[in-house]
């Protein structure tokens, strides 16, 4: 699969009774039965699964390297990281290739599923989480029409503690 078009694409400022409200493009995707998503501005393209090379003695997060146009990508395996019970990958697995700072990471997950607008103020903090551990990776919880999108917080993702 290519990389999304839509990466570039601008924010939008969208009128909500006479306020203005900016929005913020997300790529979501599953996870498992959950819908997760972020920043498109953090994607750099998304890509079928390929052969994933296994490192001794990486963090247990770390499924392994690819070889992405002849750089090796570290790719991590976002269920593990995230403490969600493992499922085998399908043909629907991607790897989604973020940018951090500067550094390029890739995520395997479940299905890419769109590249959706949420409005920031639909934007709740992250403060429904019990689980302490689970908390750090996540920045808010988007709401799109009672459709609930987990944001993945993606410095906290690729930090190795």
């Amino acid at each position: 699969m290519a990389k999304d078009s839509v990466a570039n694409a601008p924010k939008n400022a969208l009128s909500d009774d006479d306020e203005q409200v900016t929005a913020m493009q997300v790529v979501a995707f599953k996870l498992r039965d959950e819908e997760y998503g972020v920043n498109i501005f953090q994607v750099q393209e998304i890509n079928d699964m390929s052969d994933i090379t296994r490192v001794p003695f990486a963090a247990s997060f770390i499924k392994g390297v690819i070889n992405q146009r002849g750089s090796v990508m570290p790719v991590i395996d976002l269920k593990k990281r995230l403490g969600i019970e493992e499922t085998p990958y399908t043909n629907t697995a991607r790897i989604v290739t973020v940018i951090v700072g500067d550094l390029q990471v890739g995520m395997l997950v479940d299905a890419v599923t769109e590249v959706l607008t949420i409005r920031s103020k639909l934007v709740d903090p992250k403060k429904t989480v019990s689980d302490r551990a689970m908390e750090k990776f996540l920045s808010g919880i988007g709401n799109i029409d009672g459709r609930l999108v987990t944001m993945l917080d993606l410095e906290e993702i690729v930090a190795l503690n």
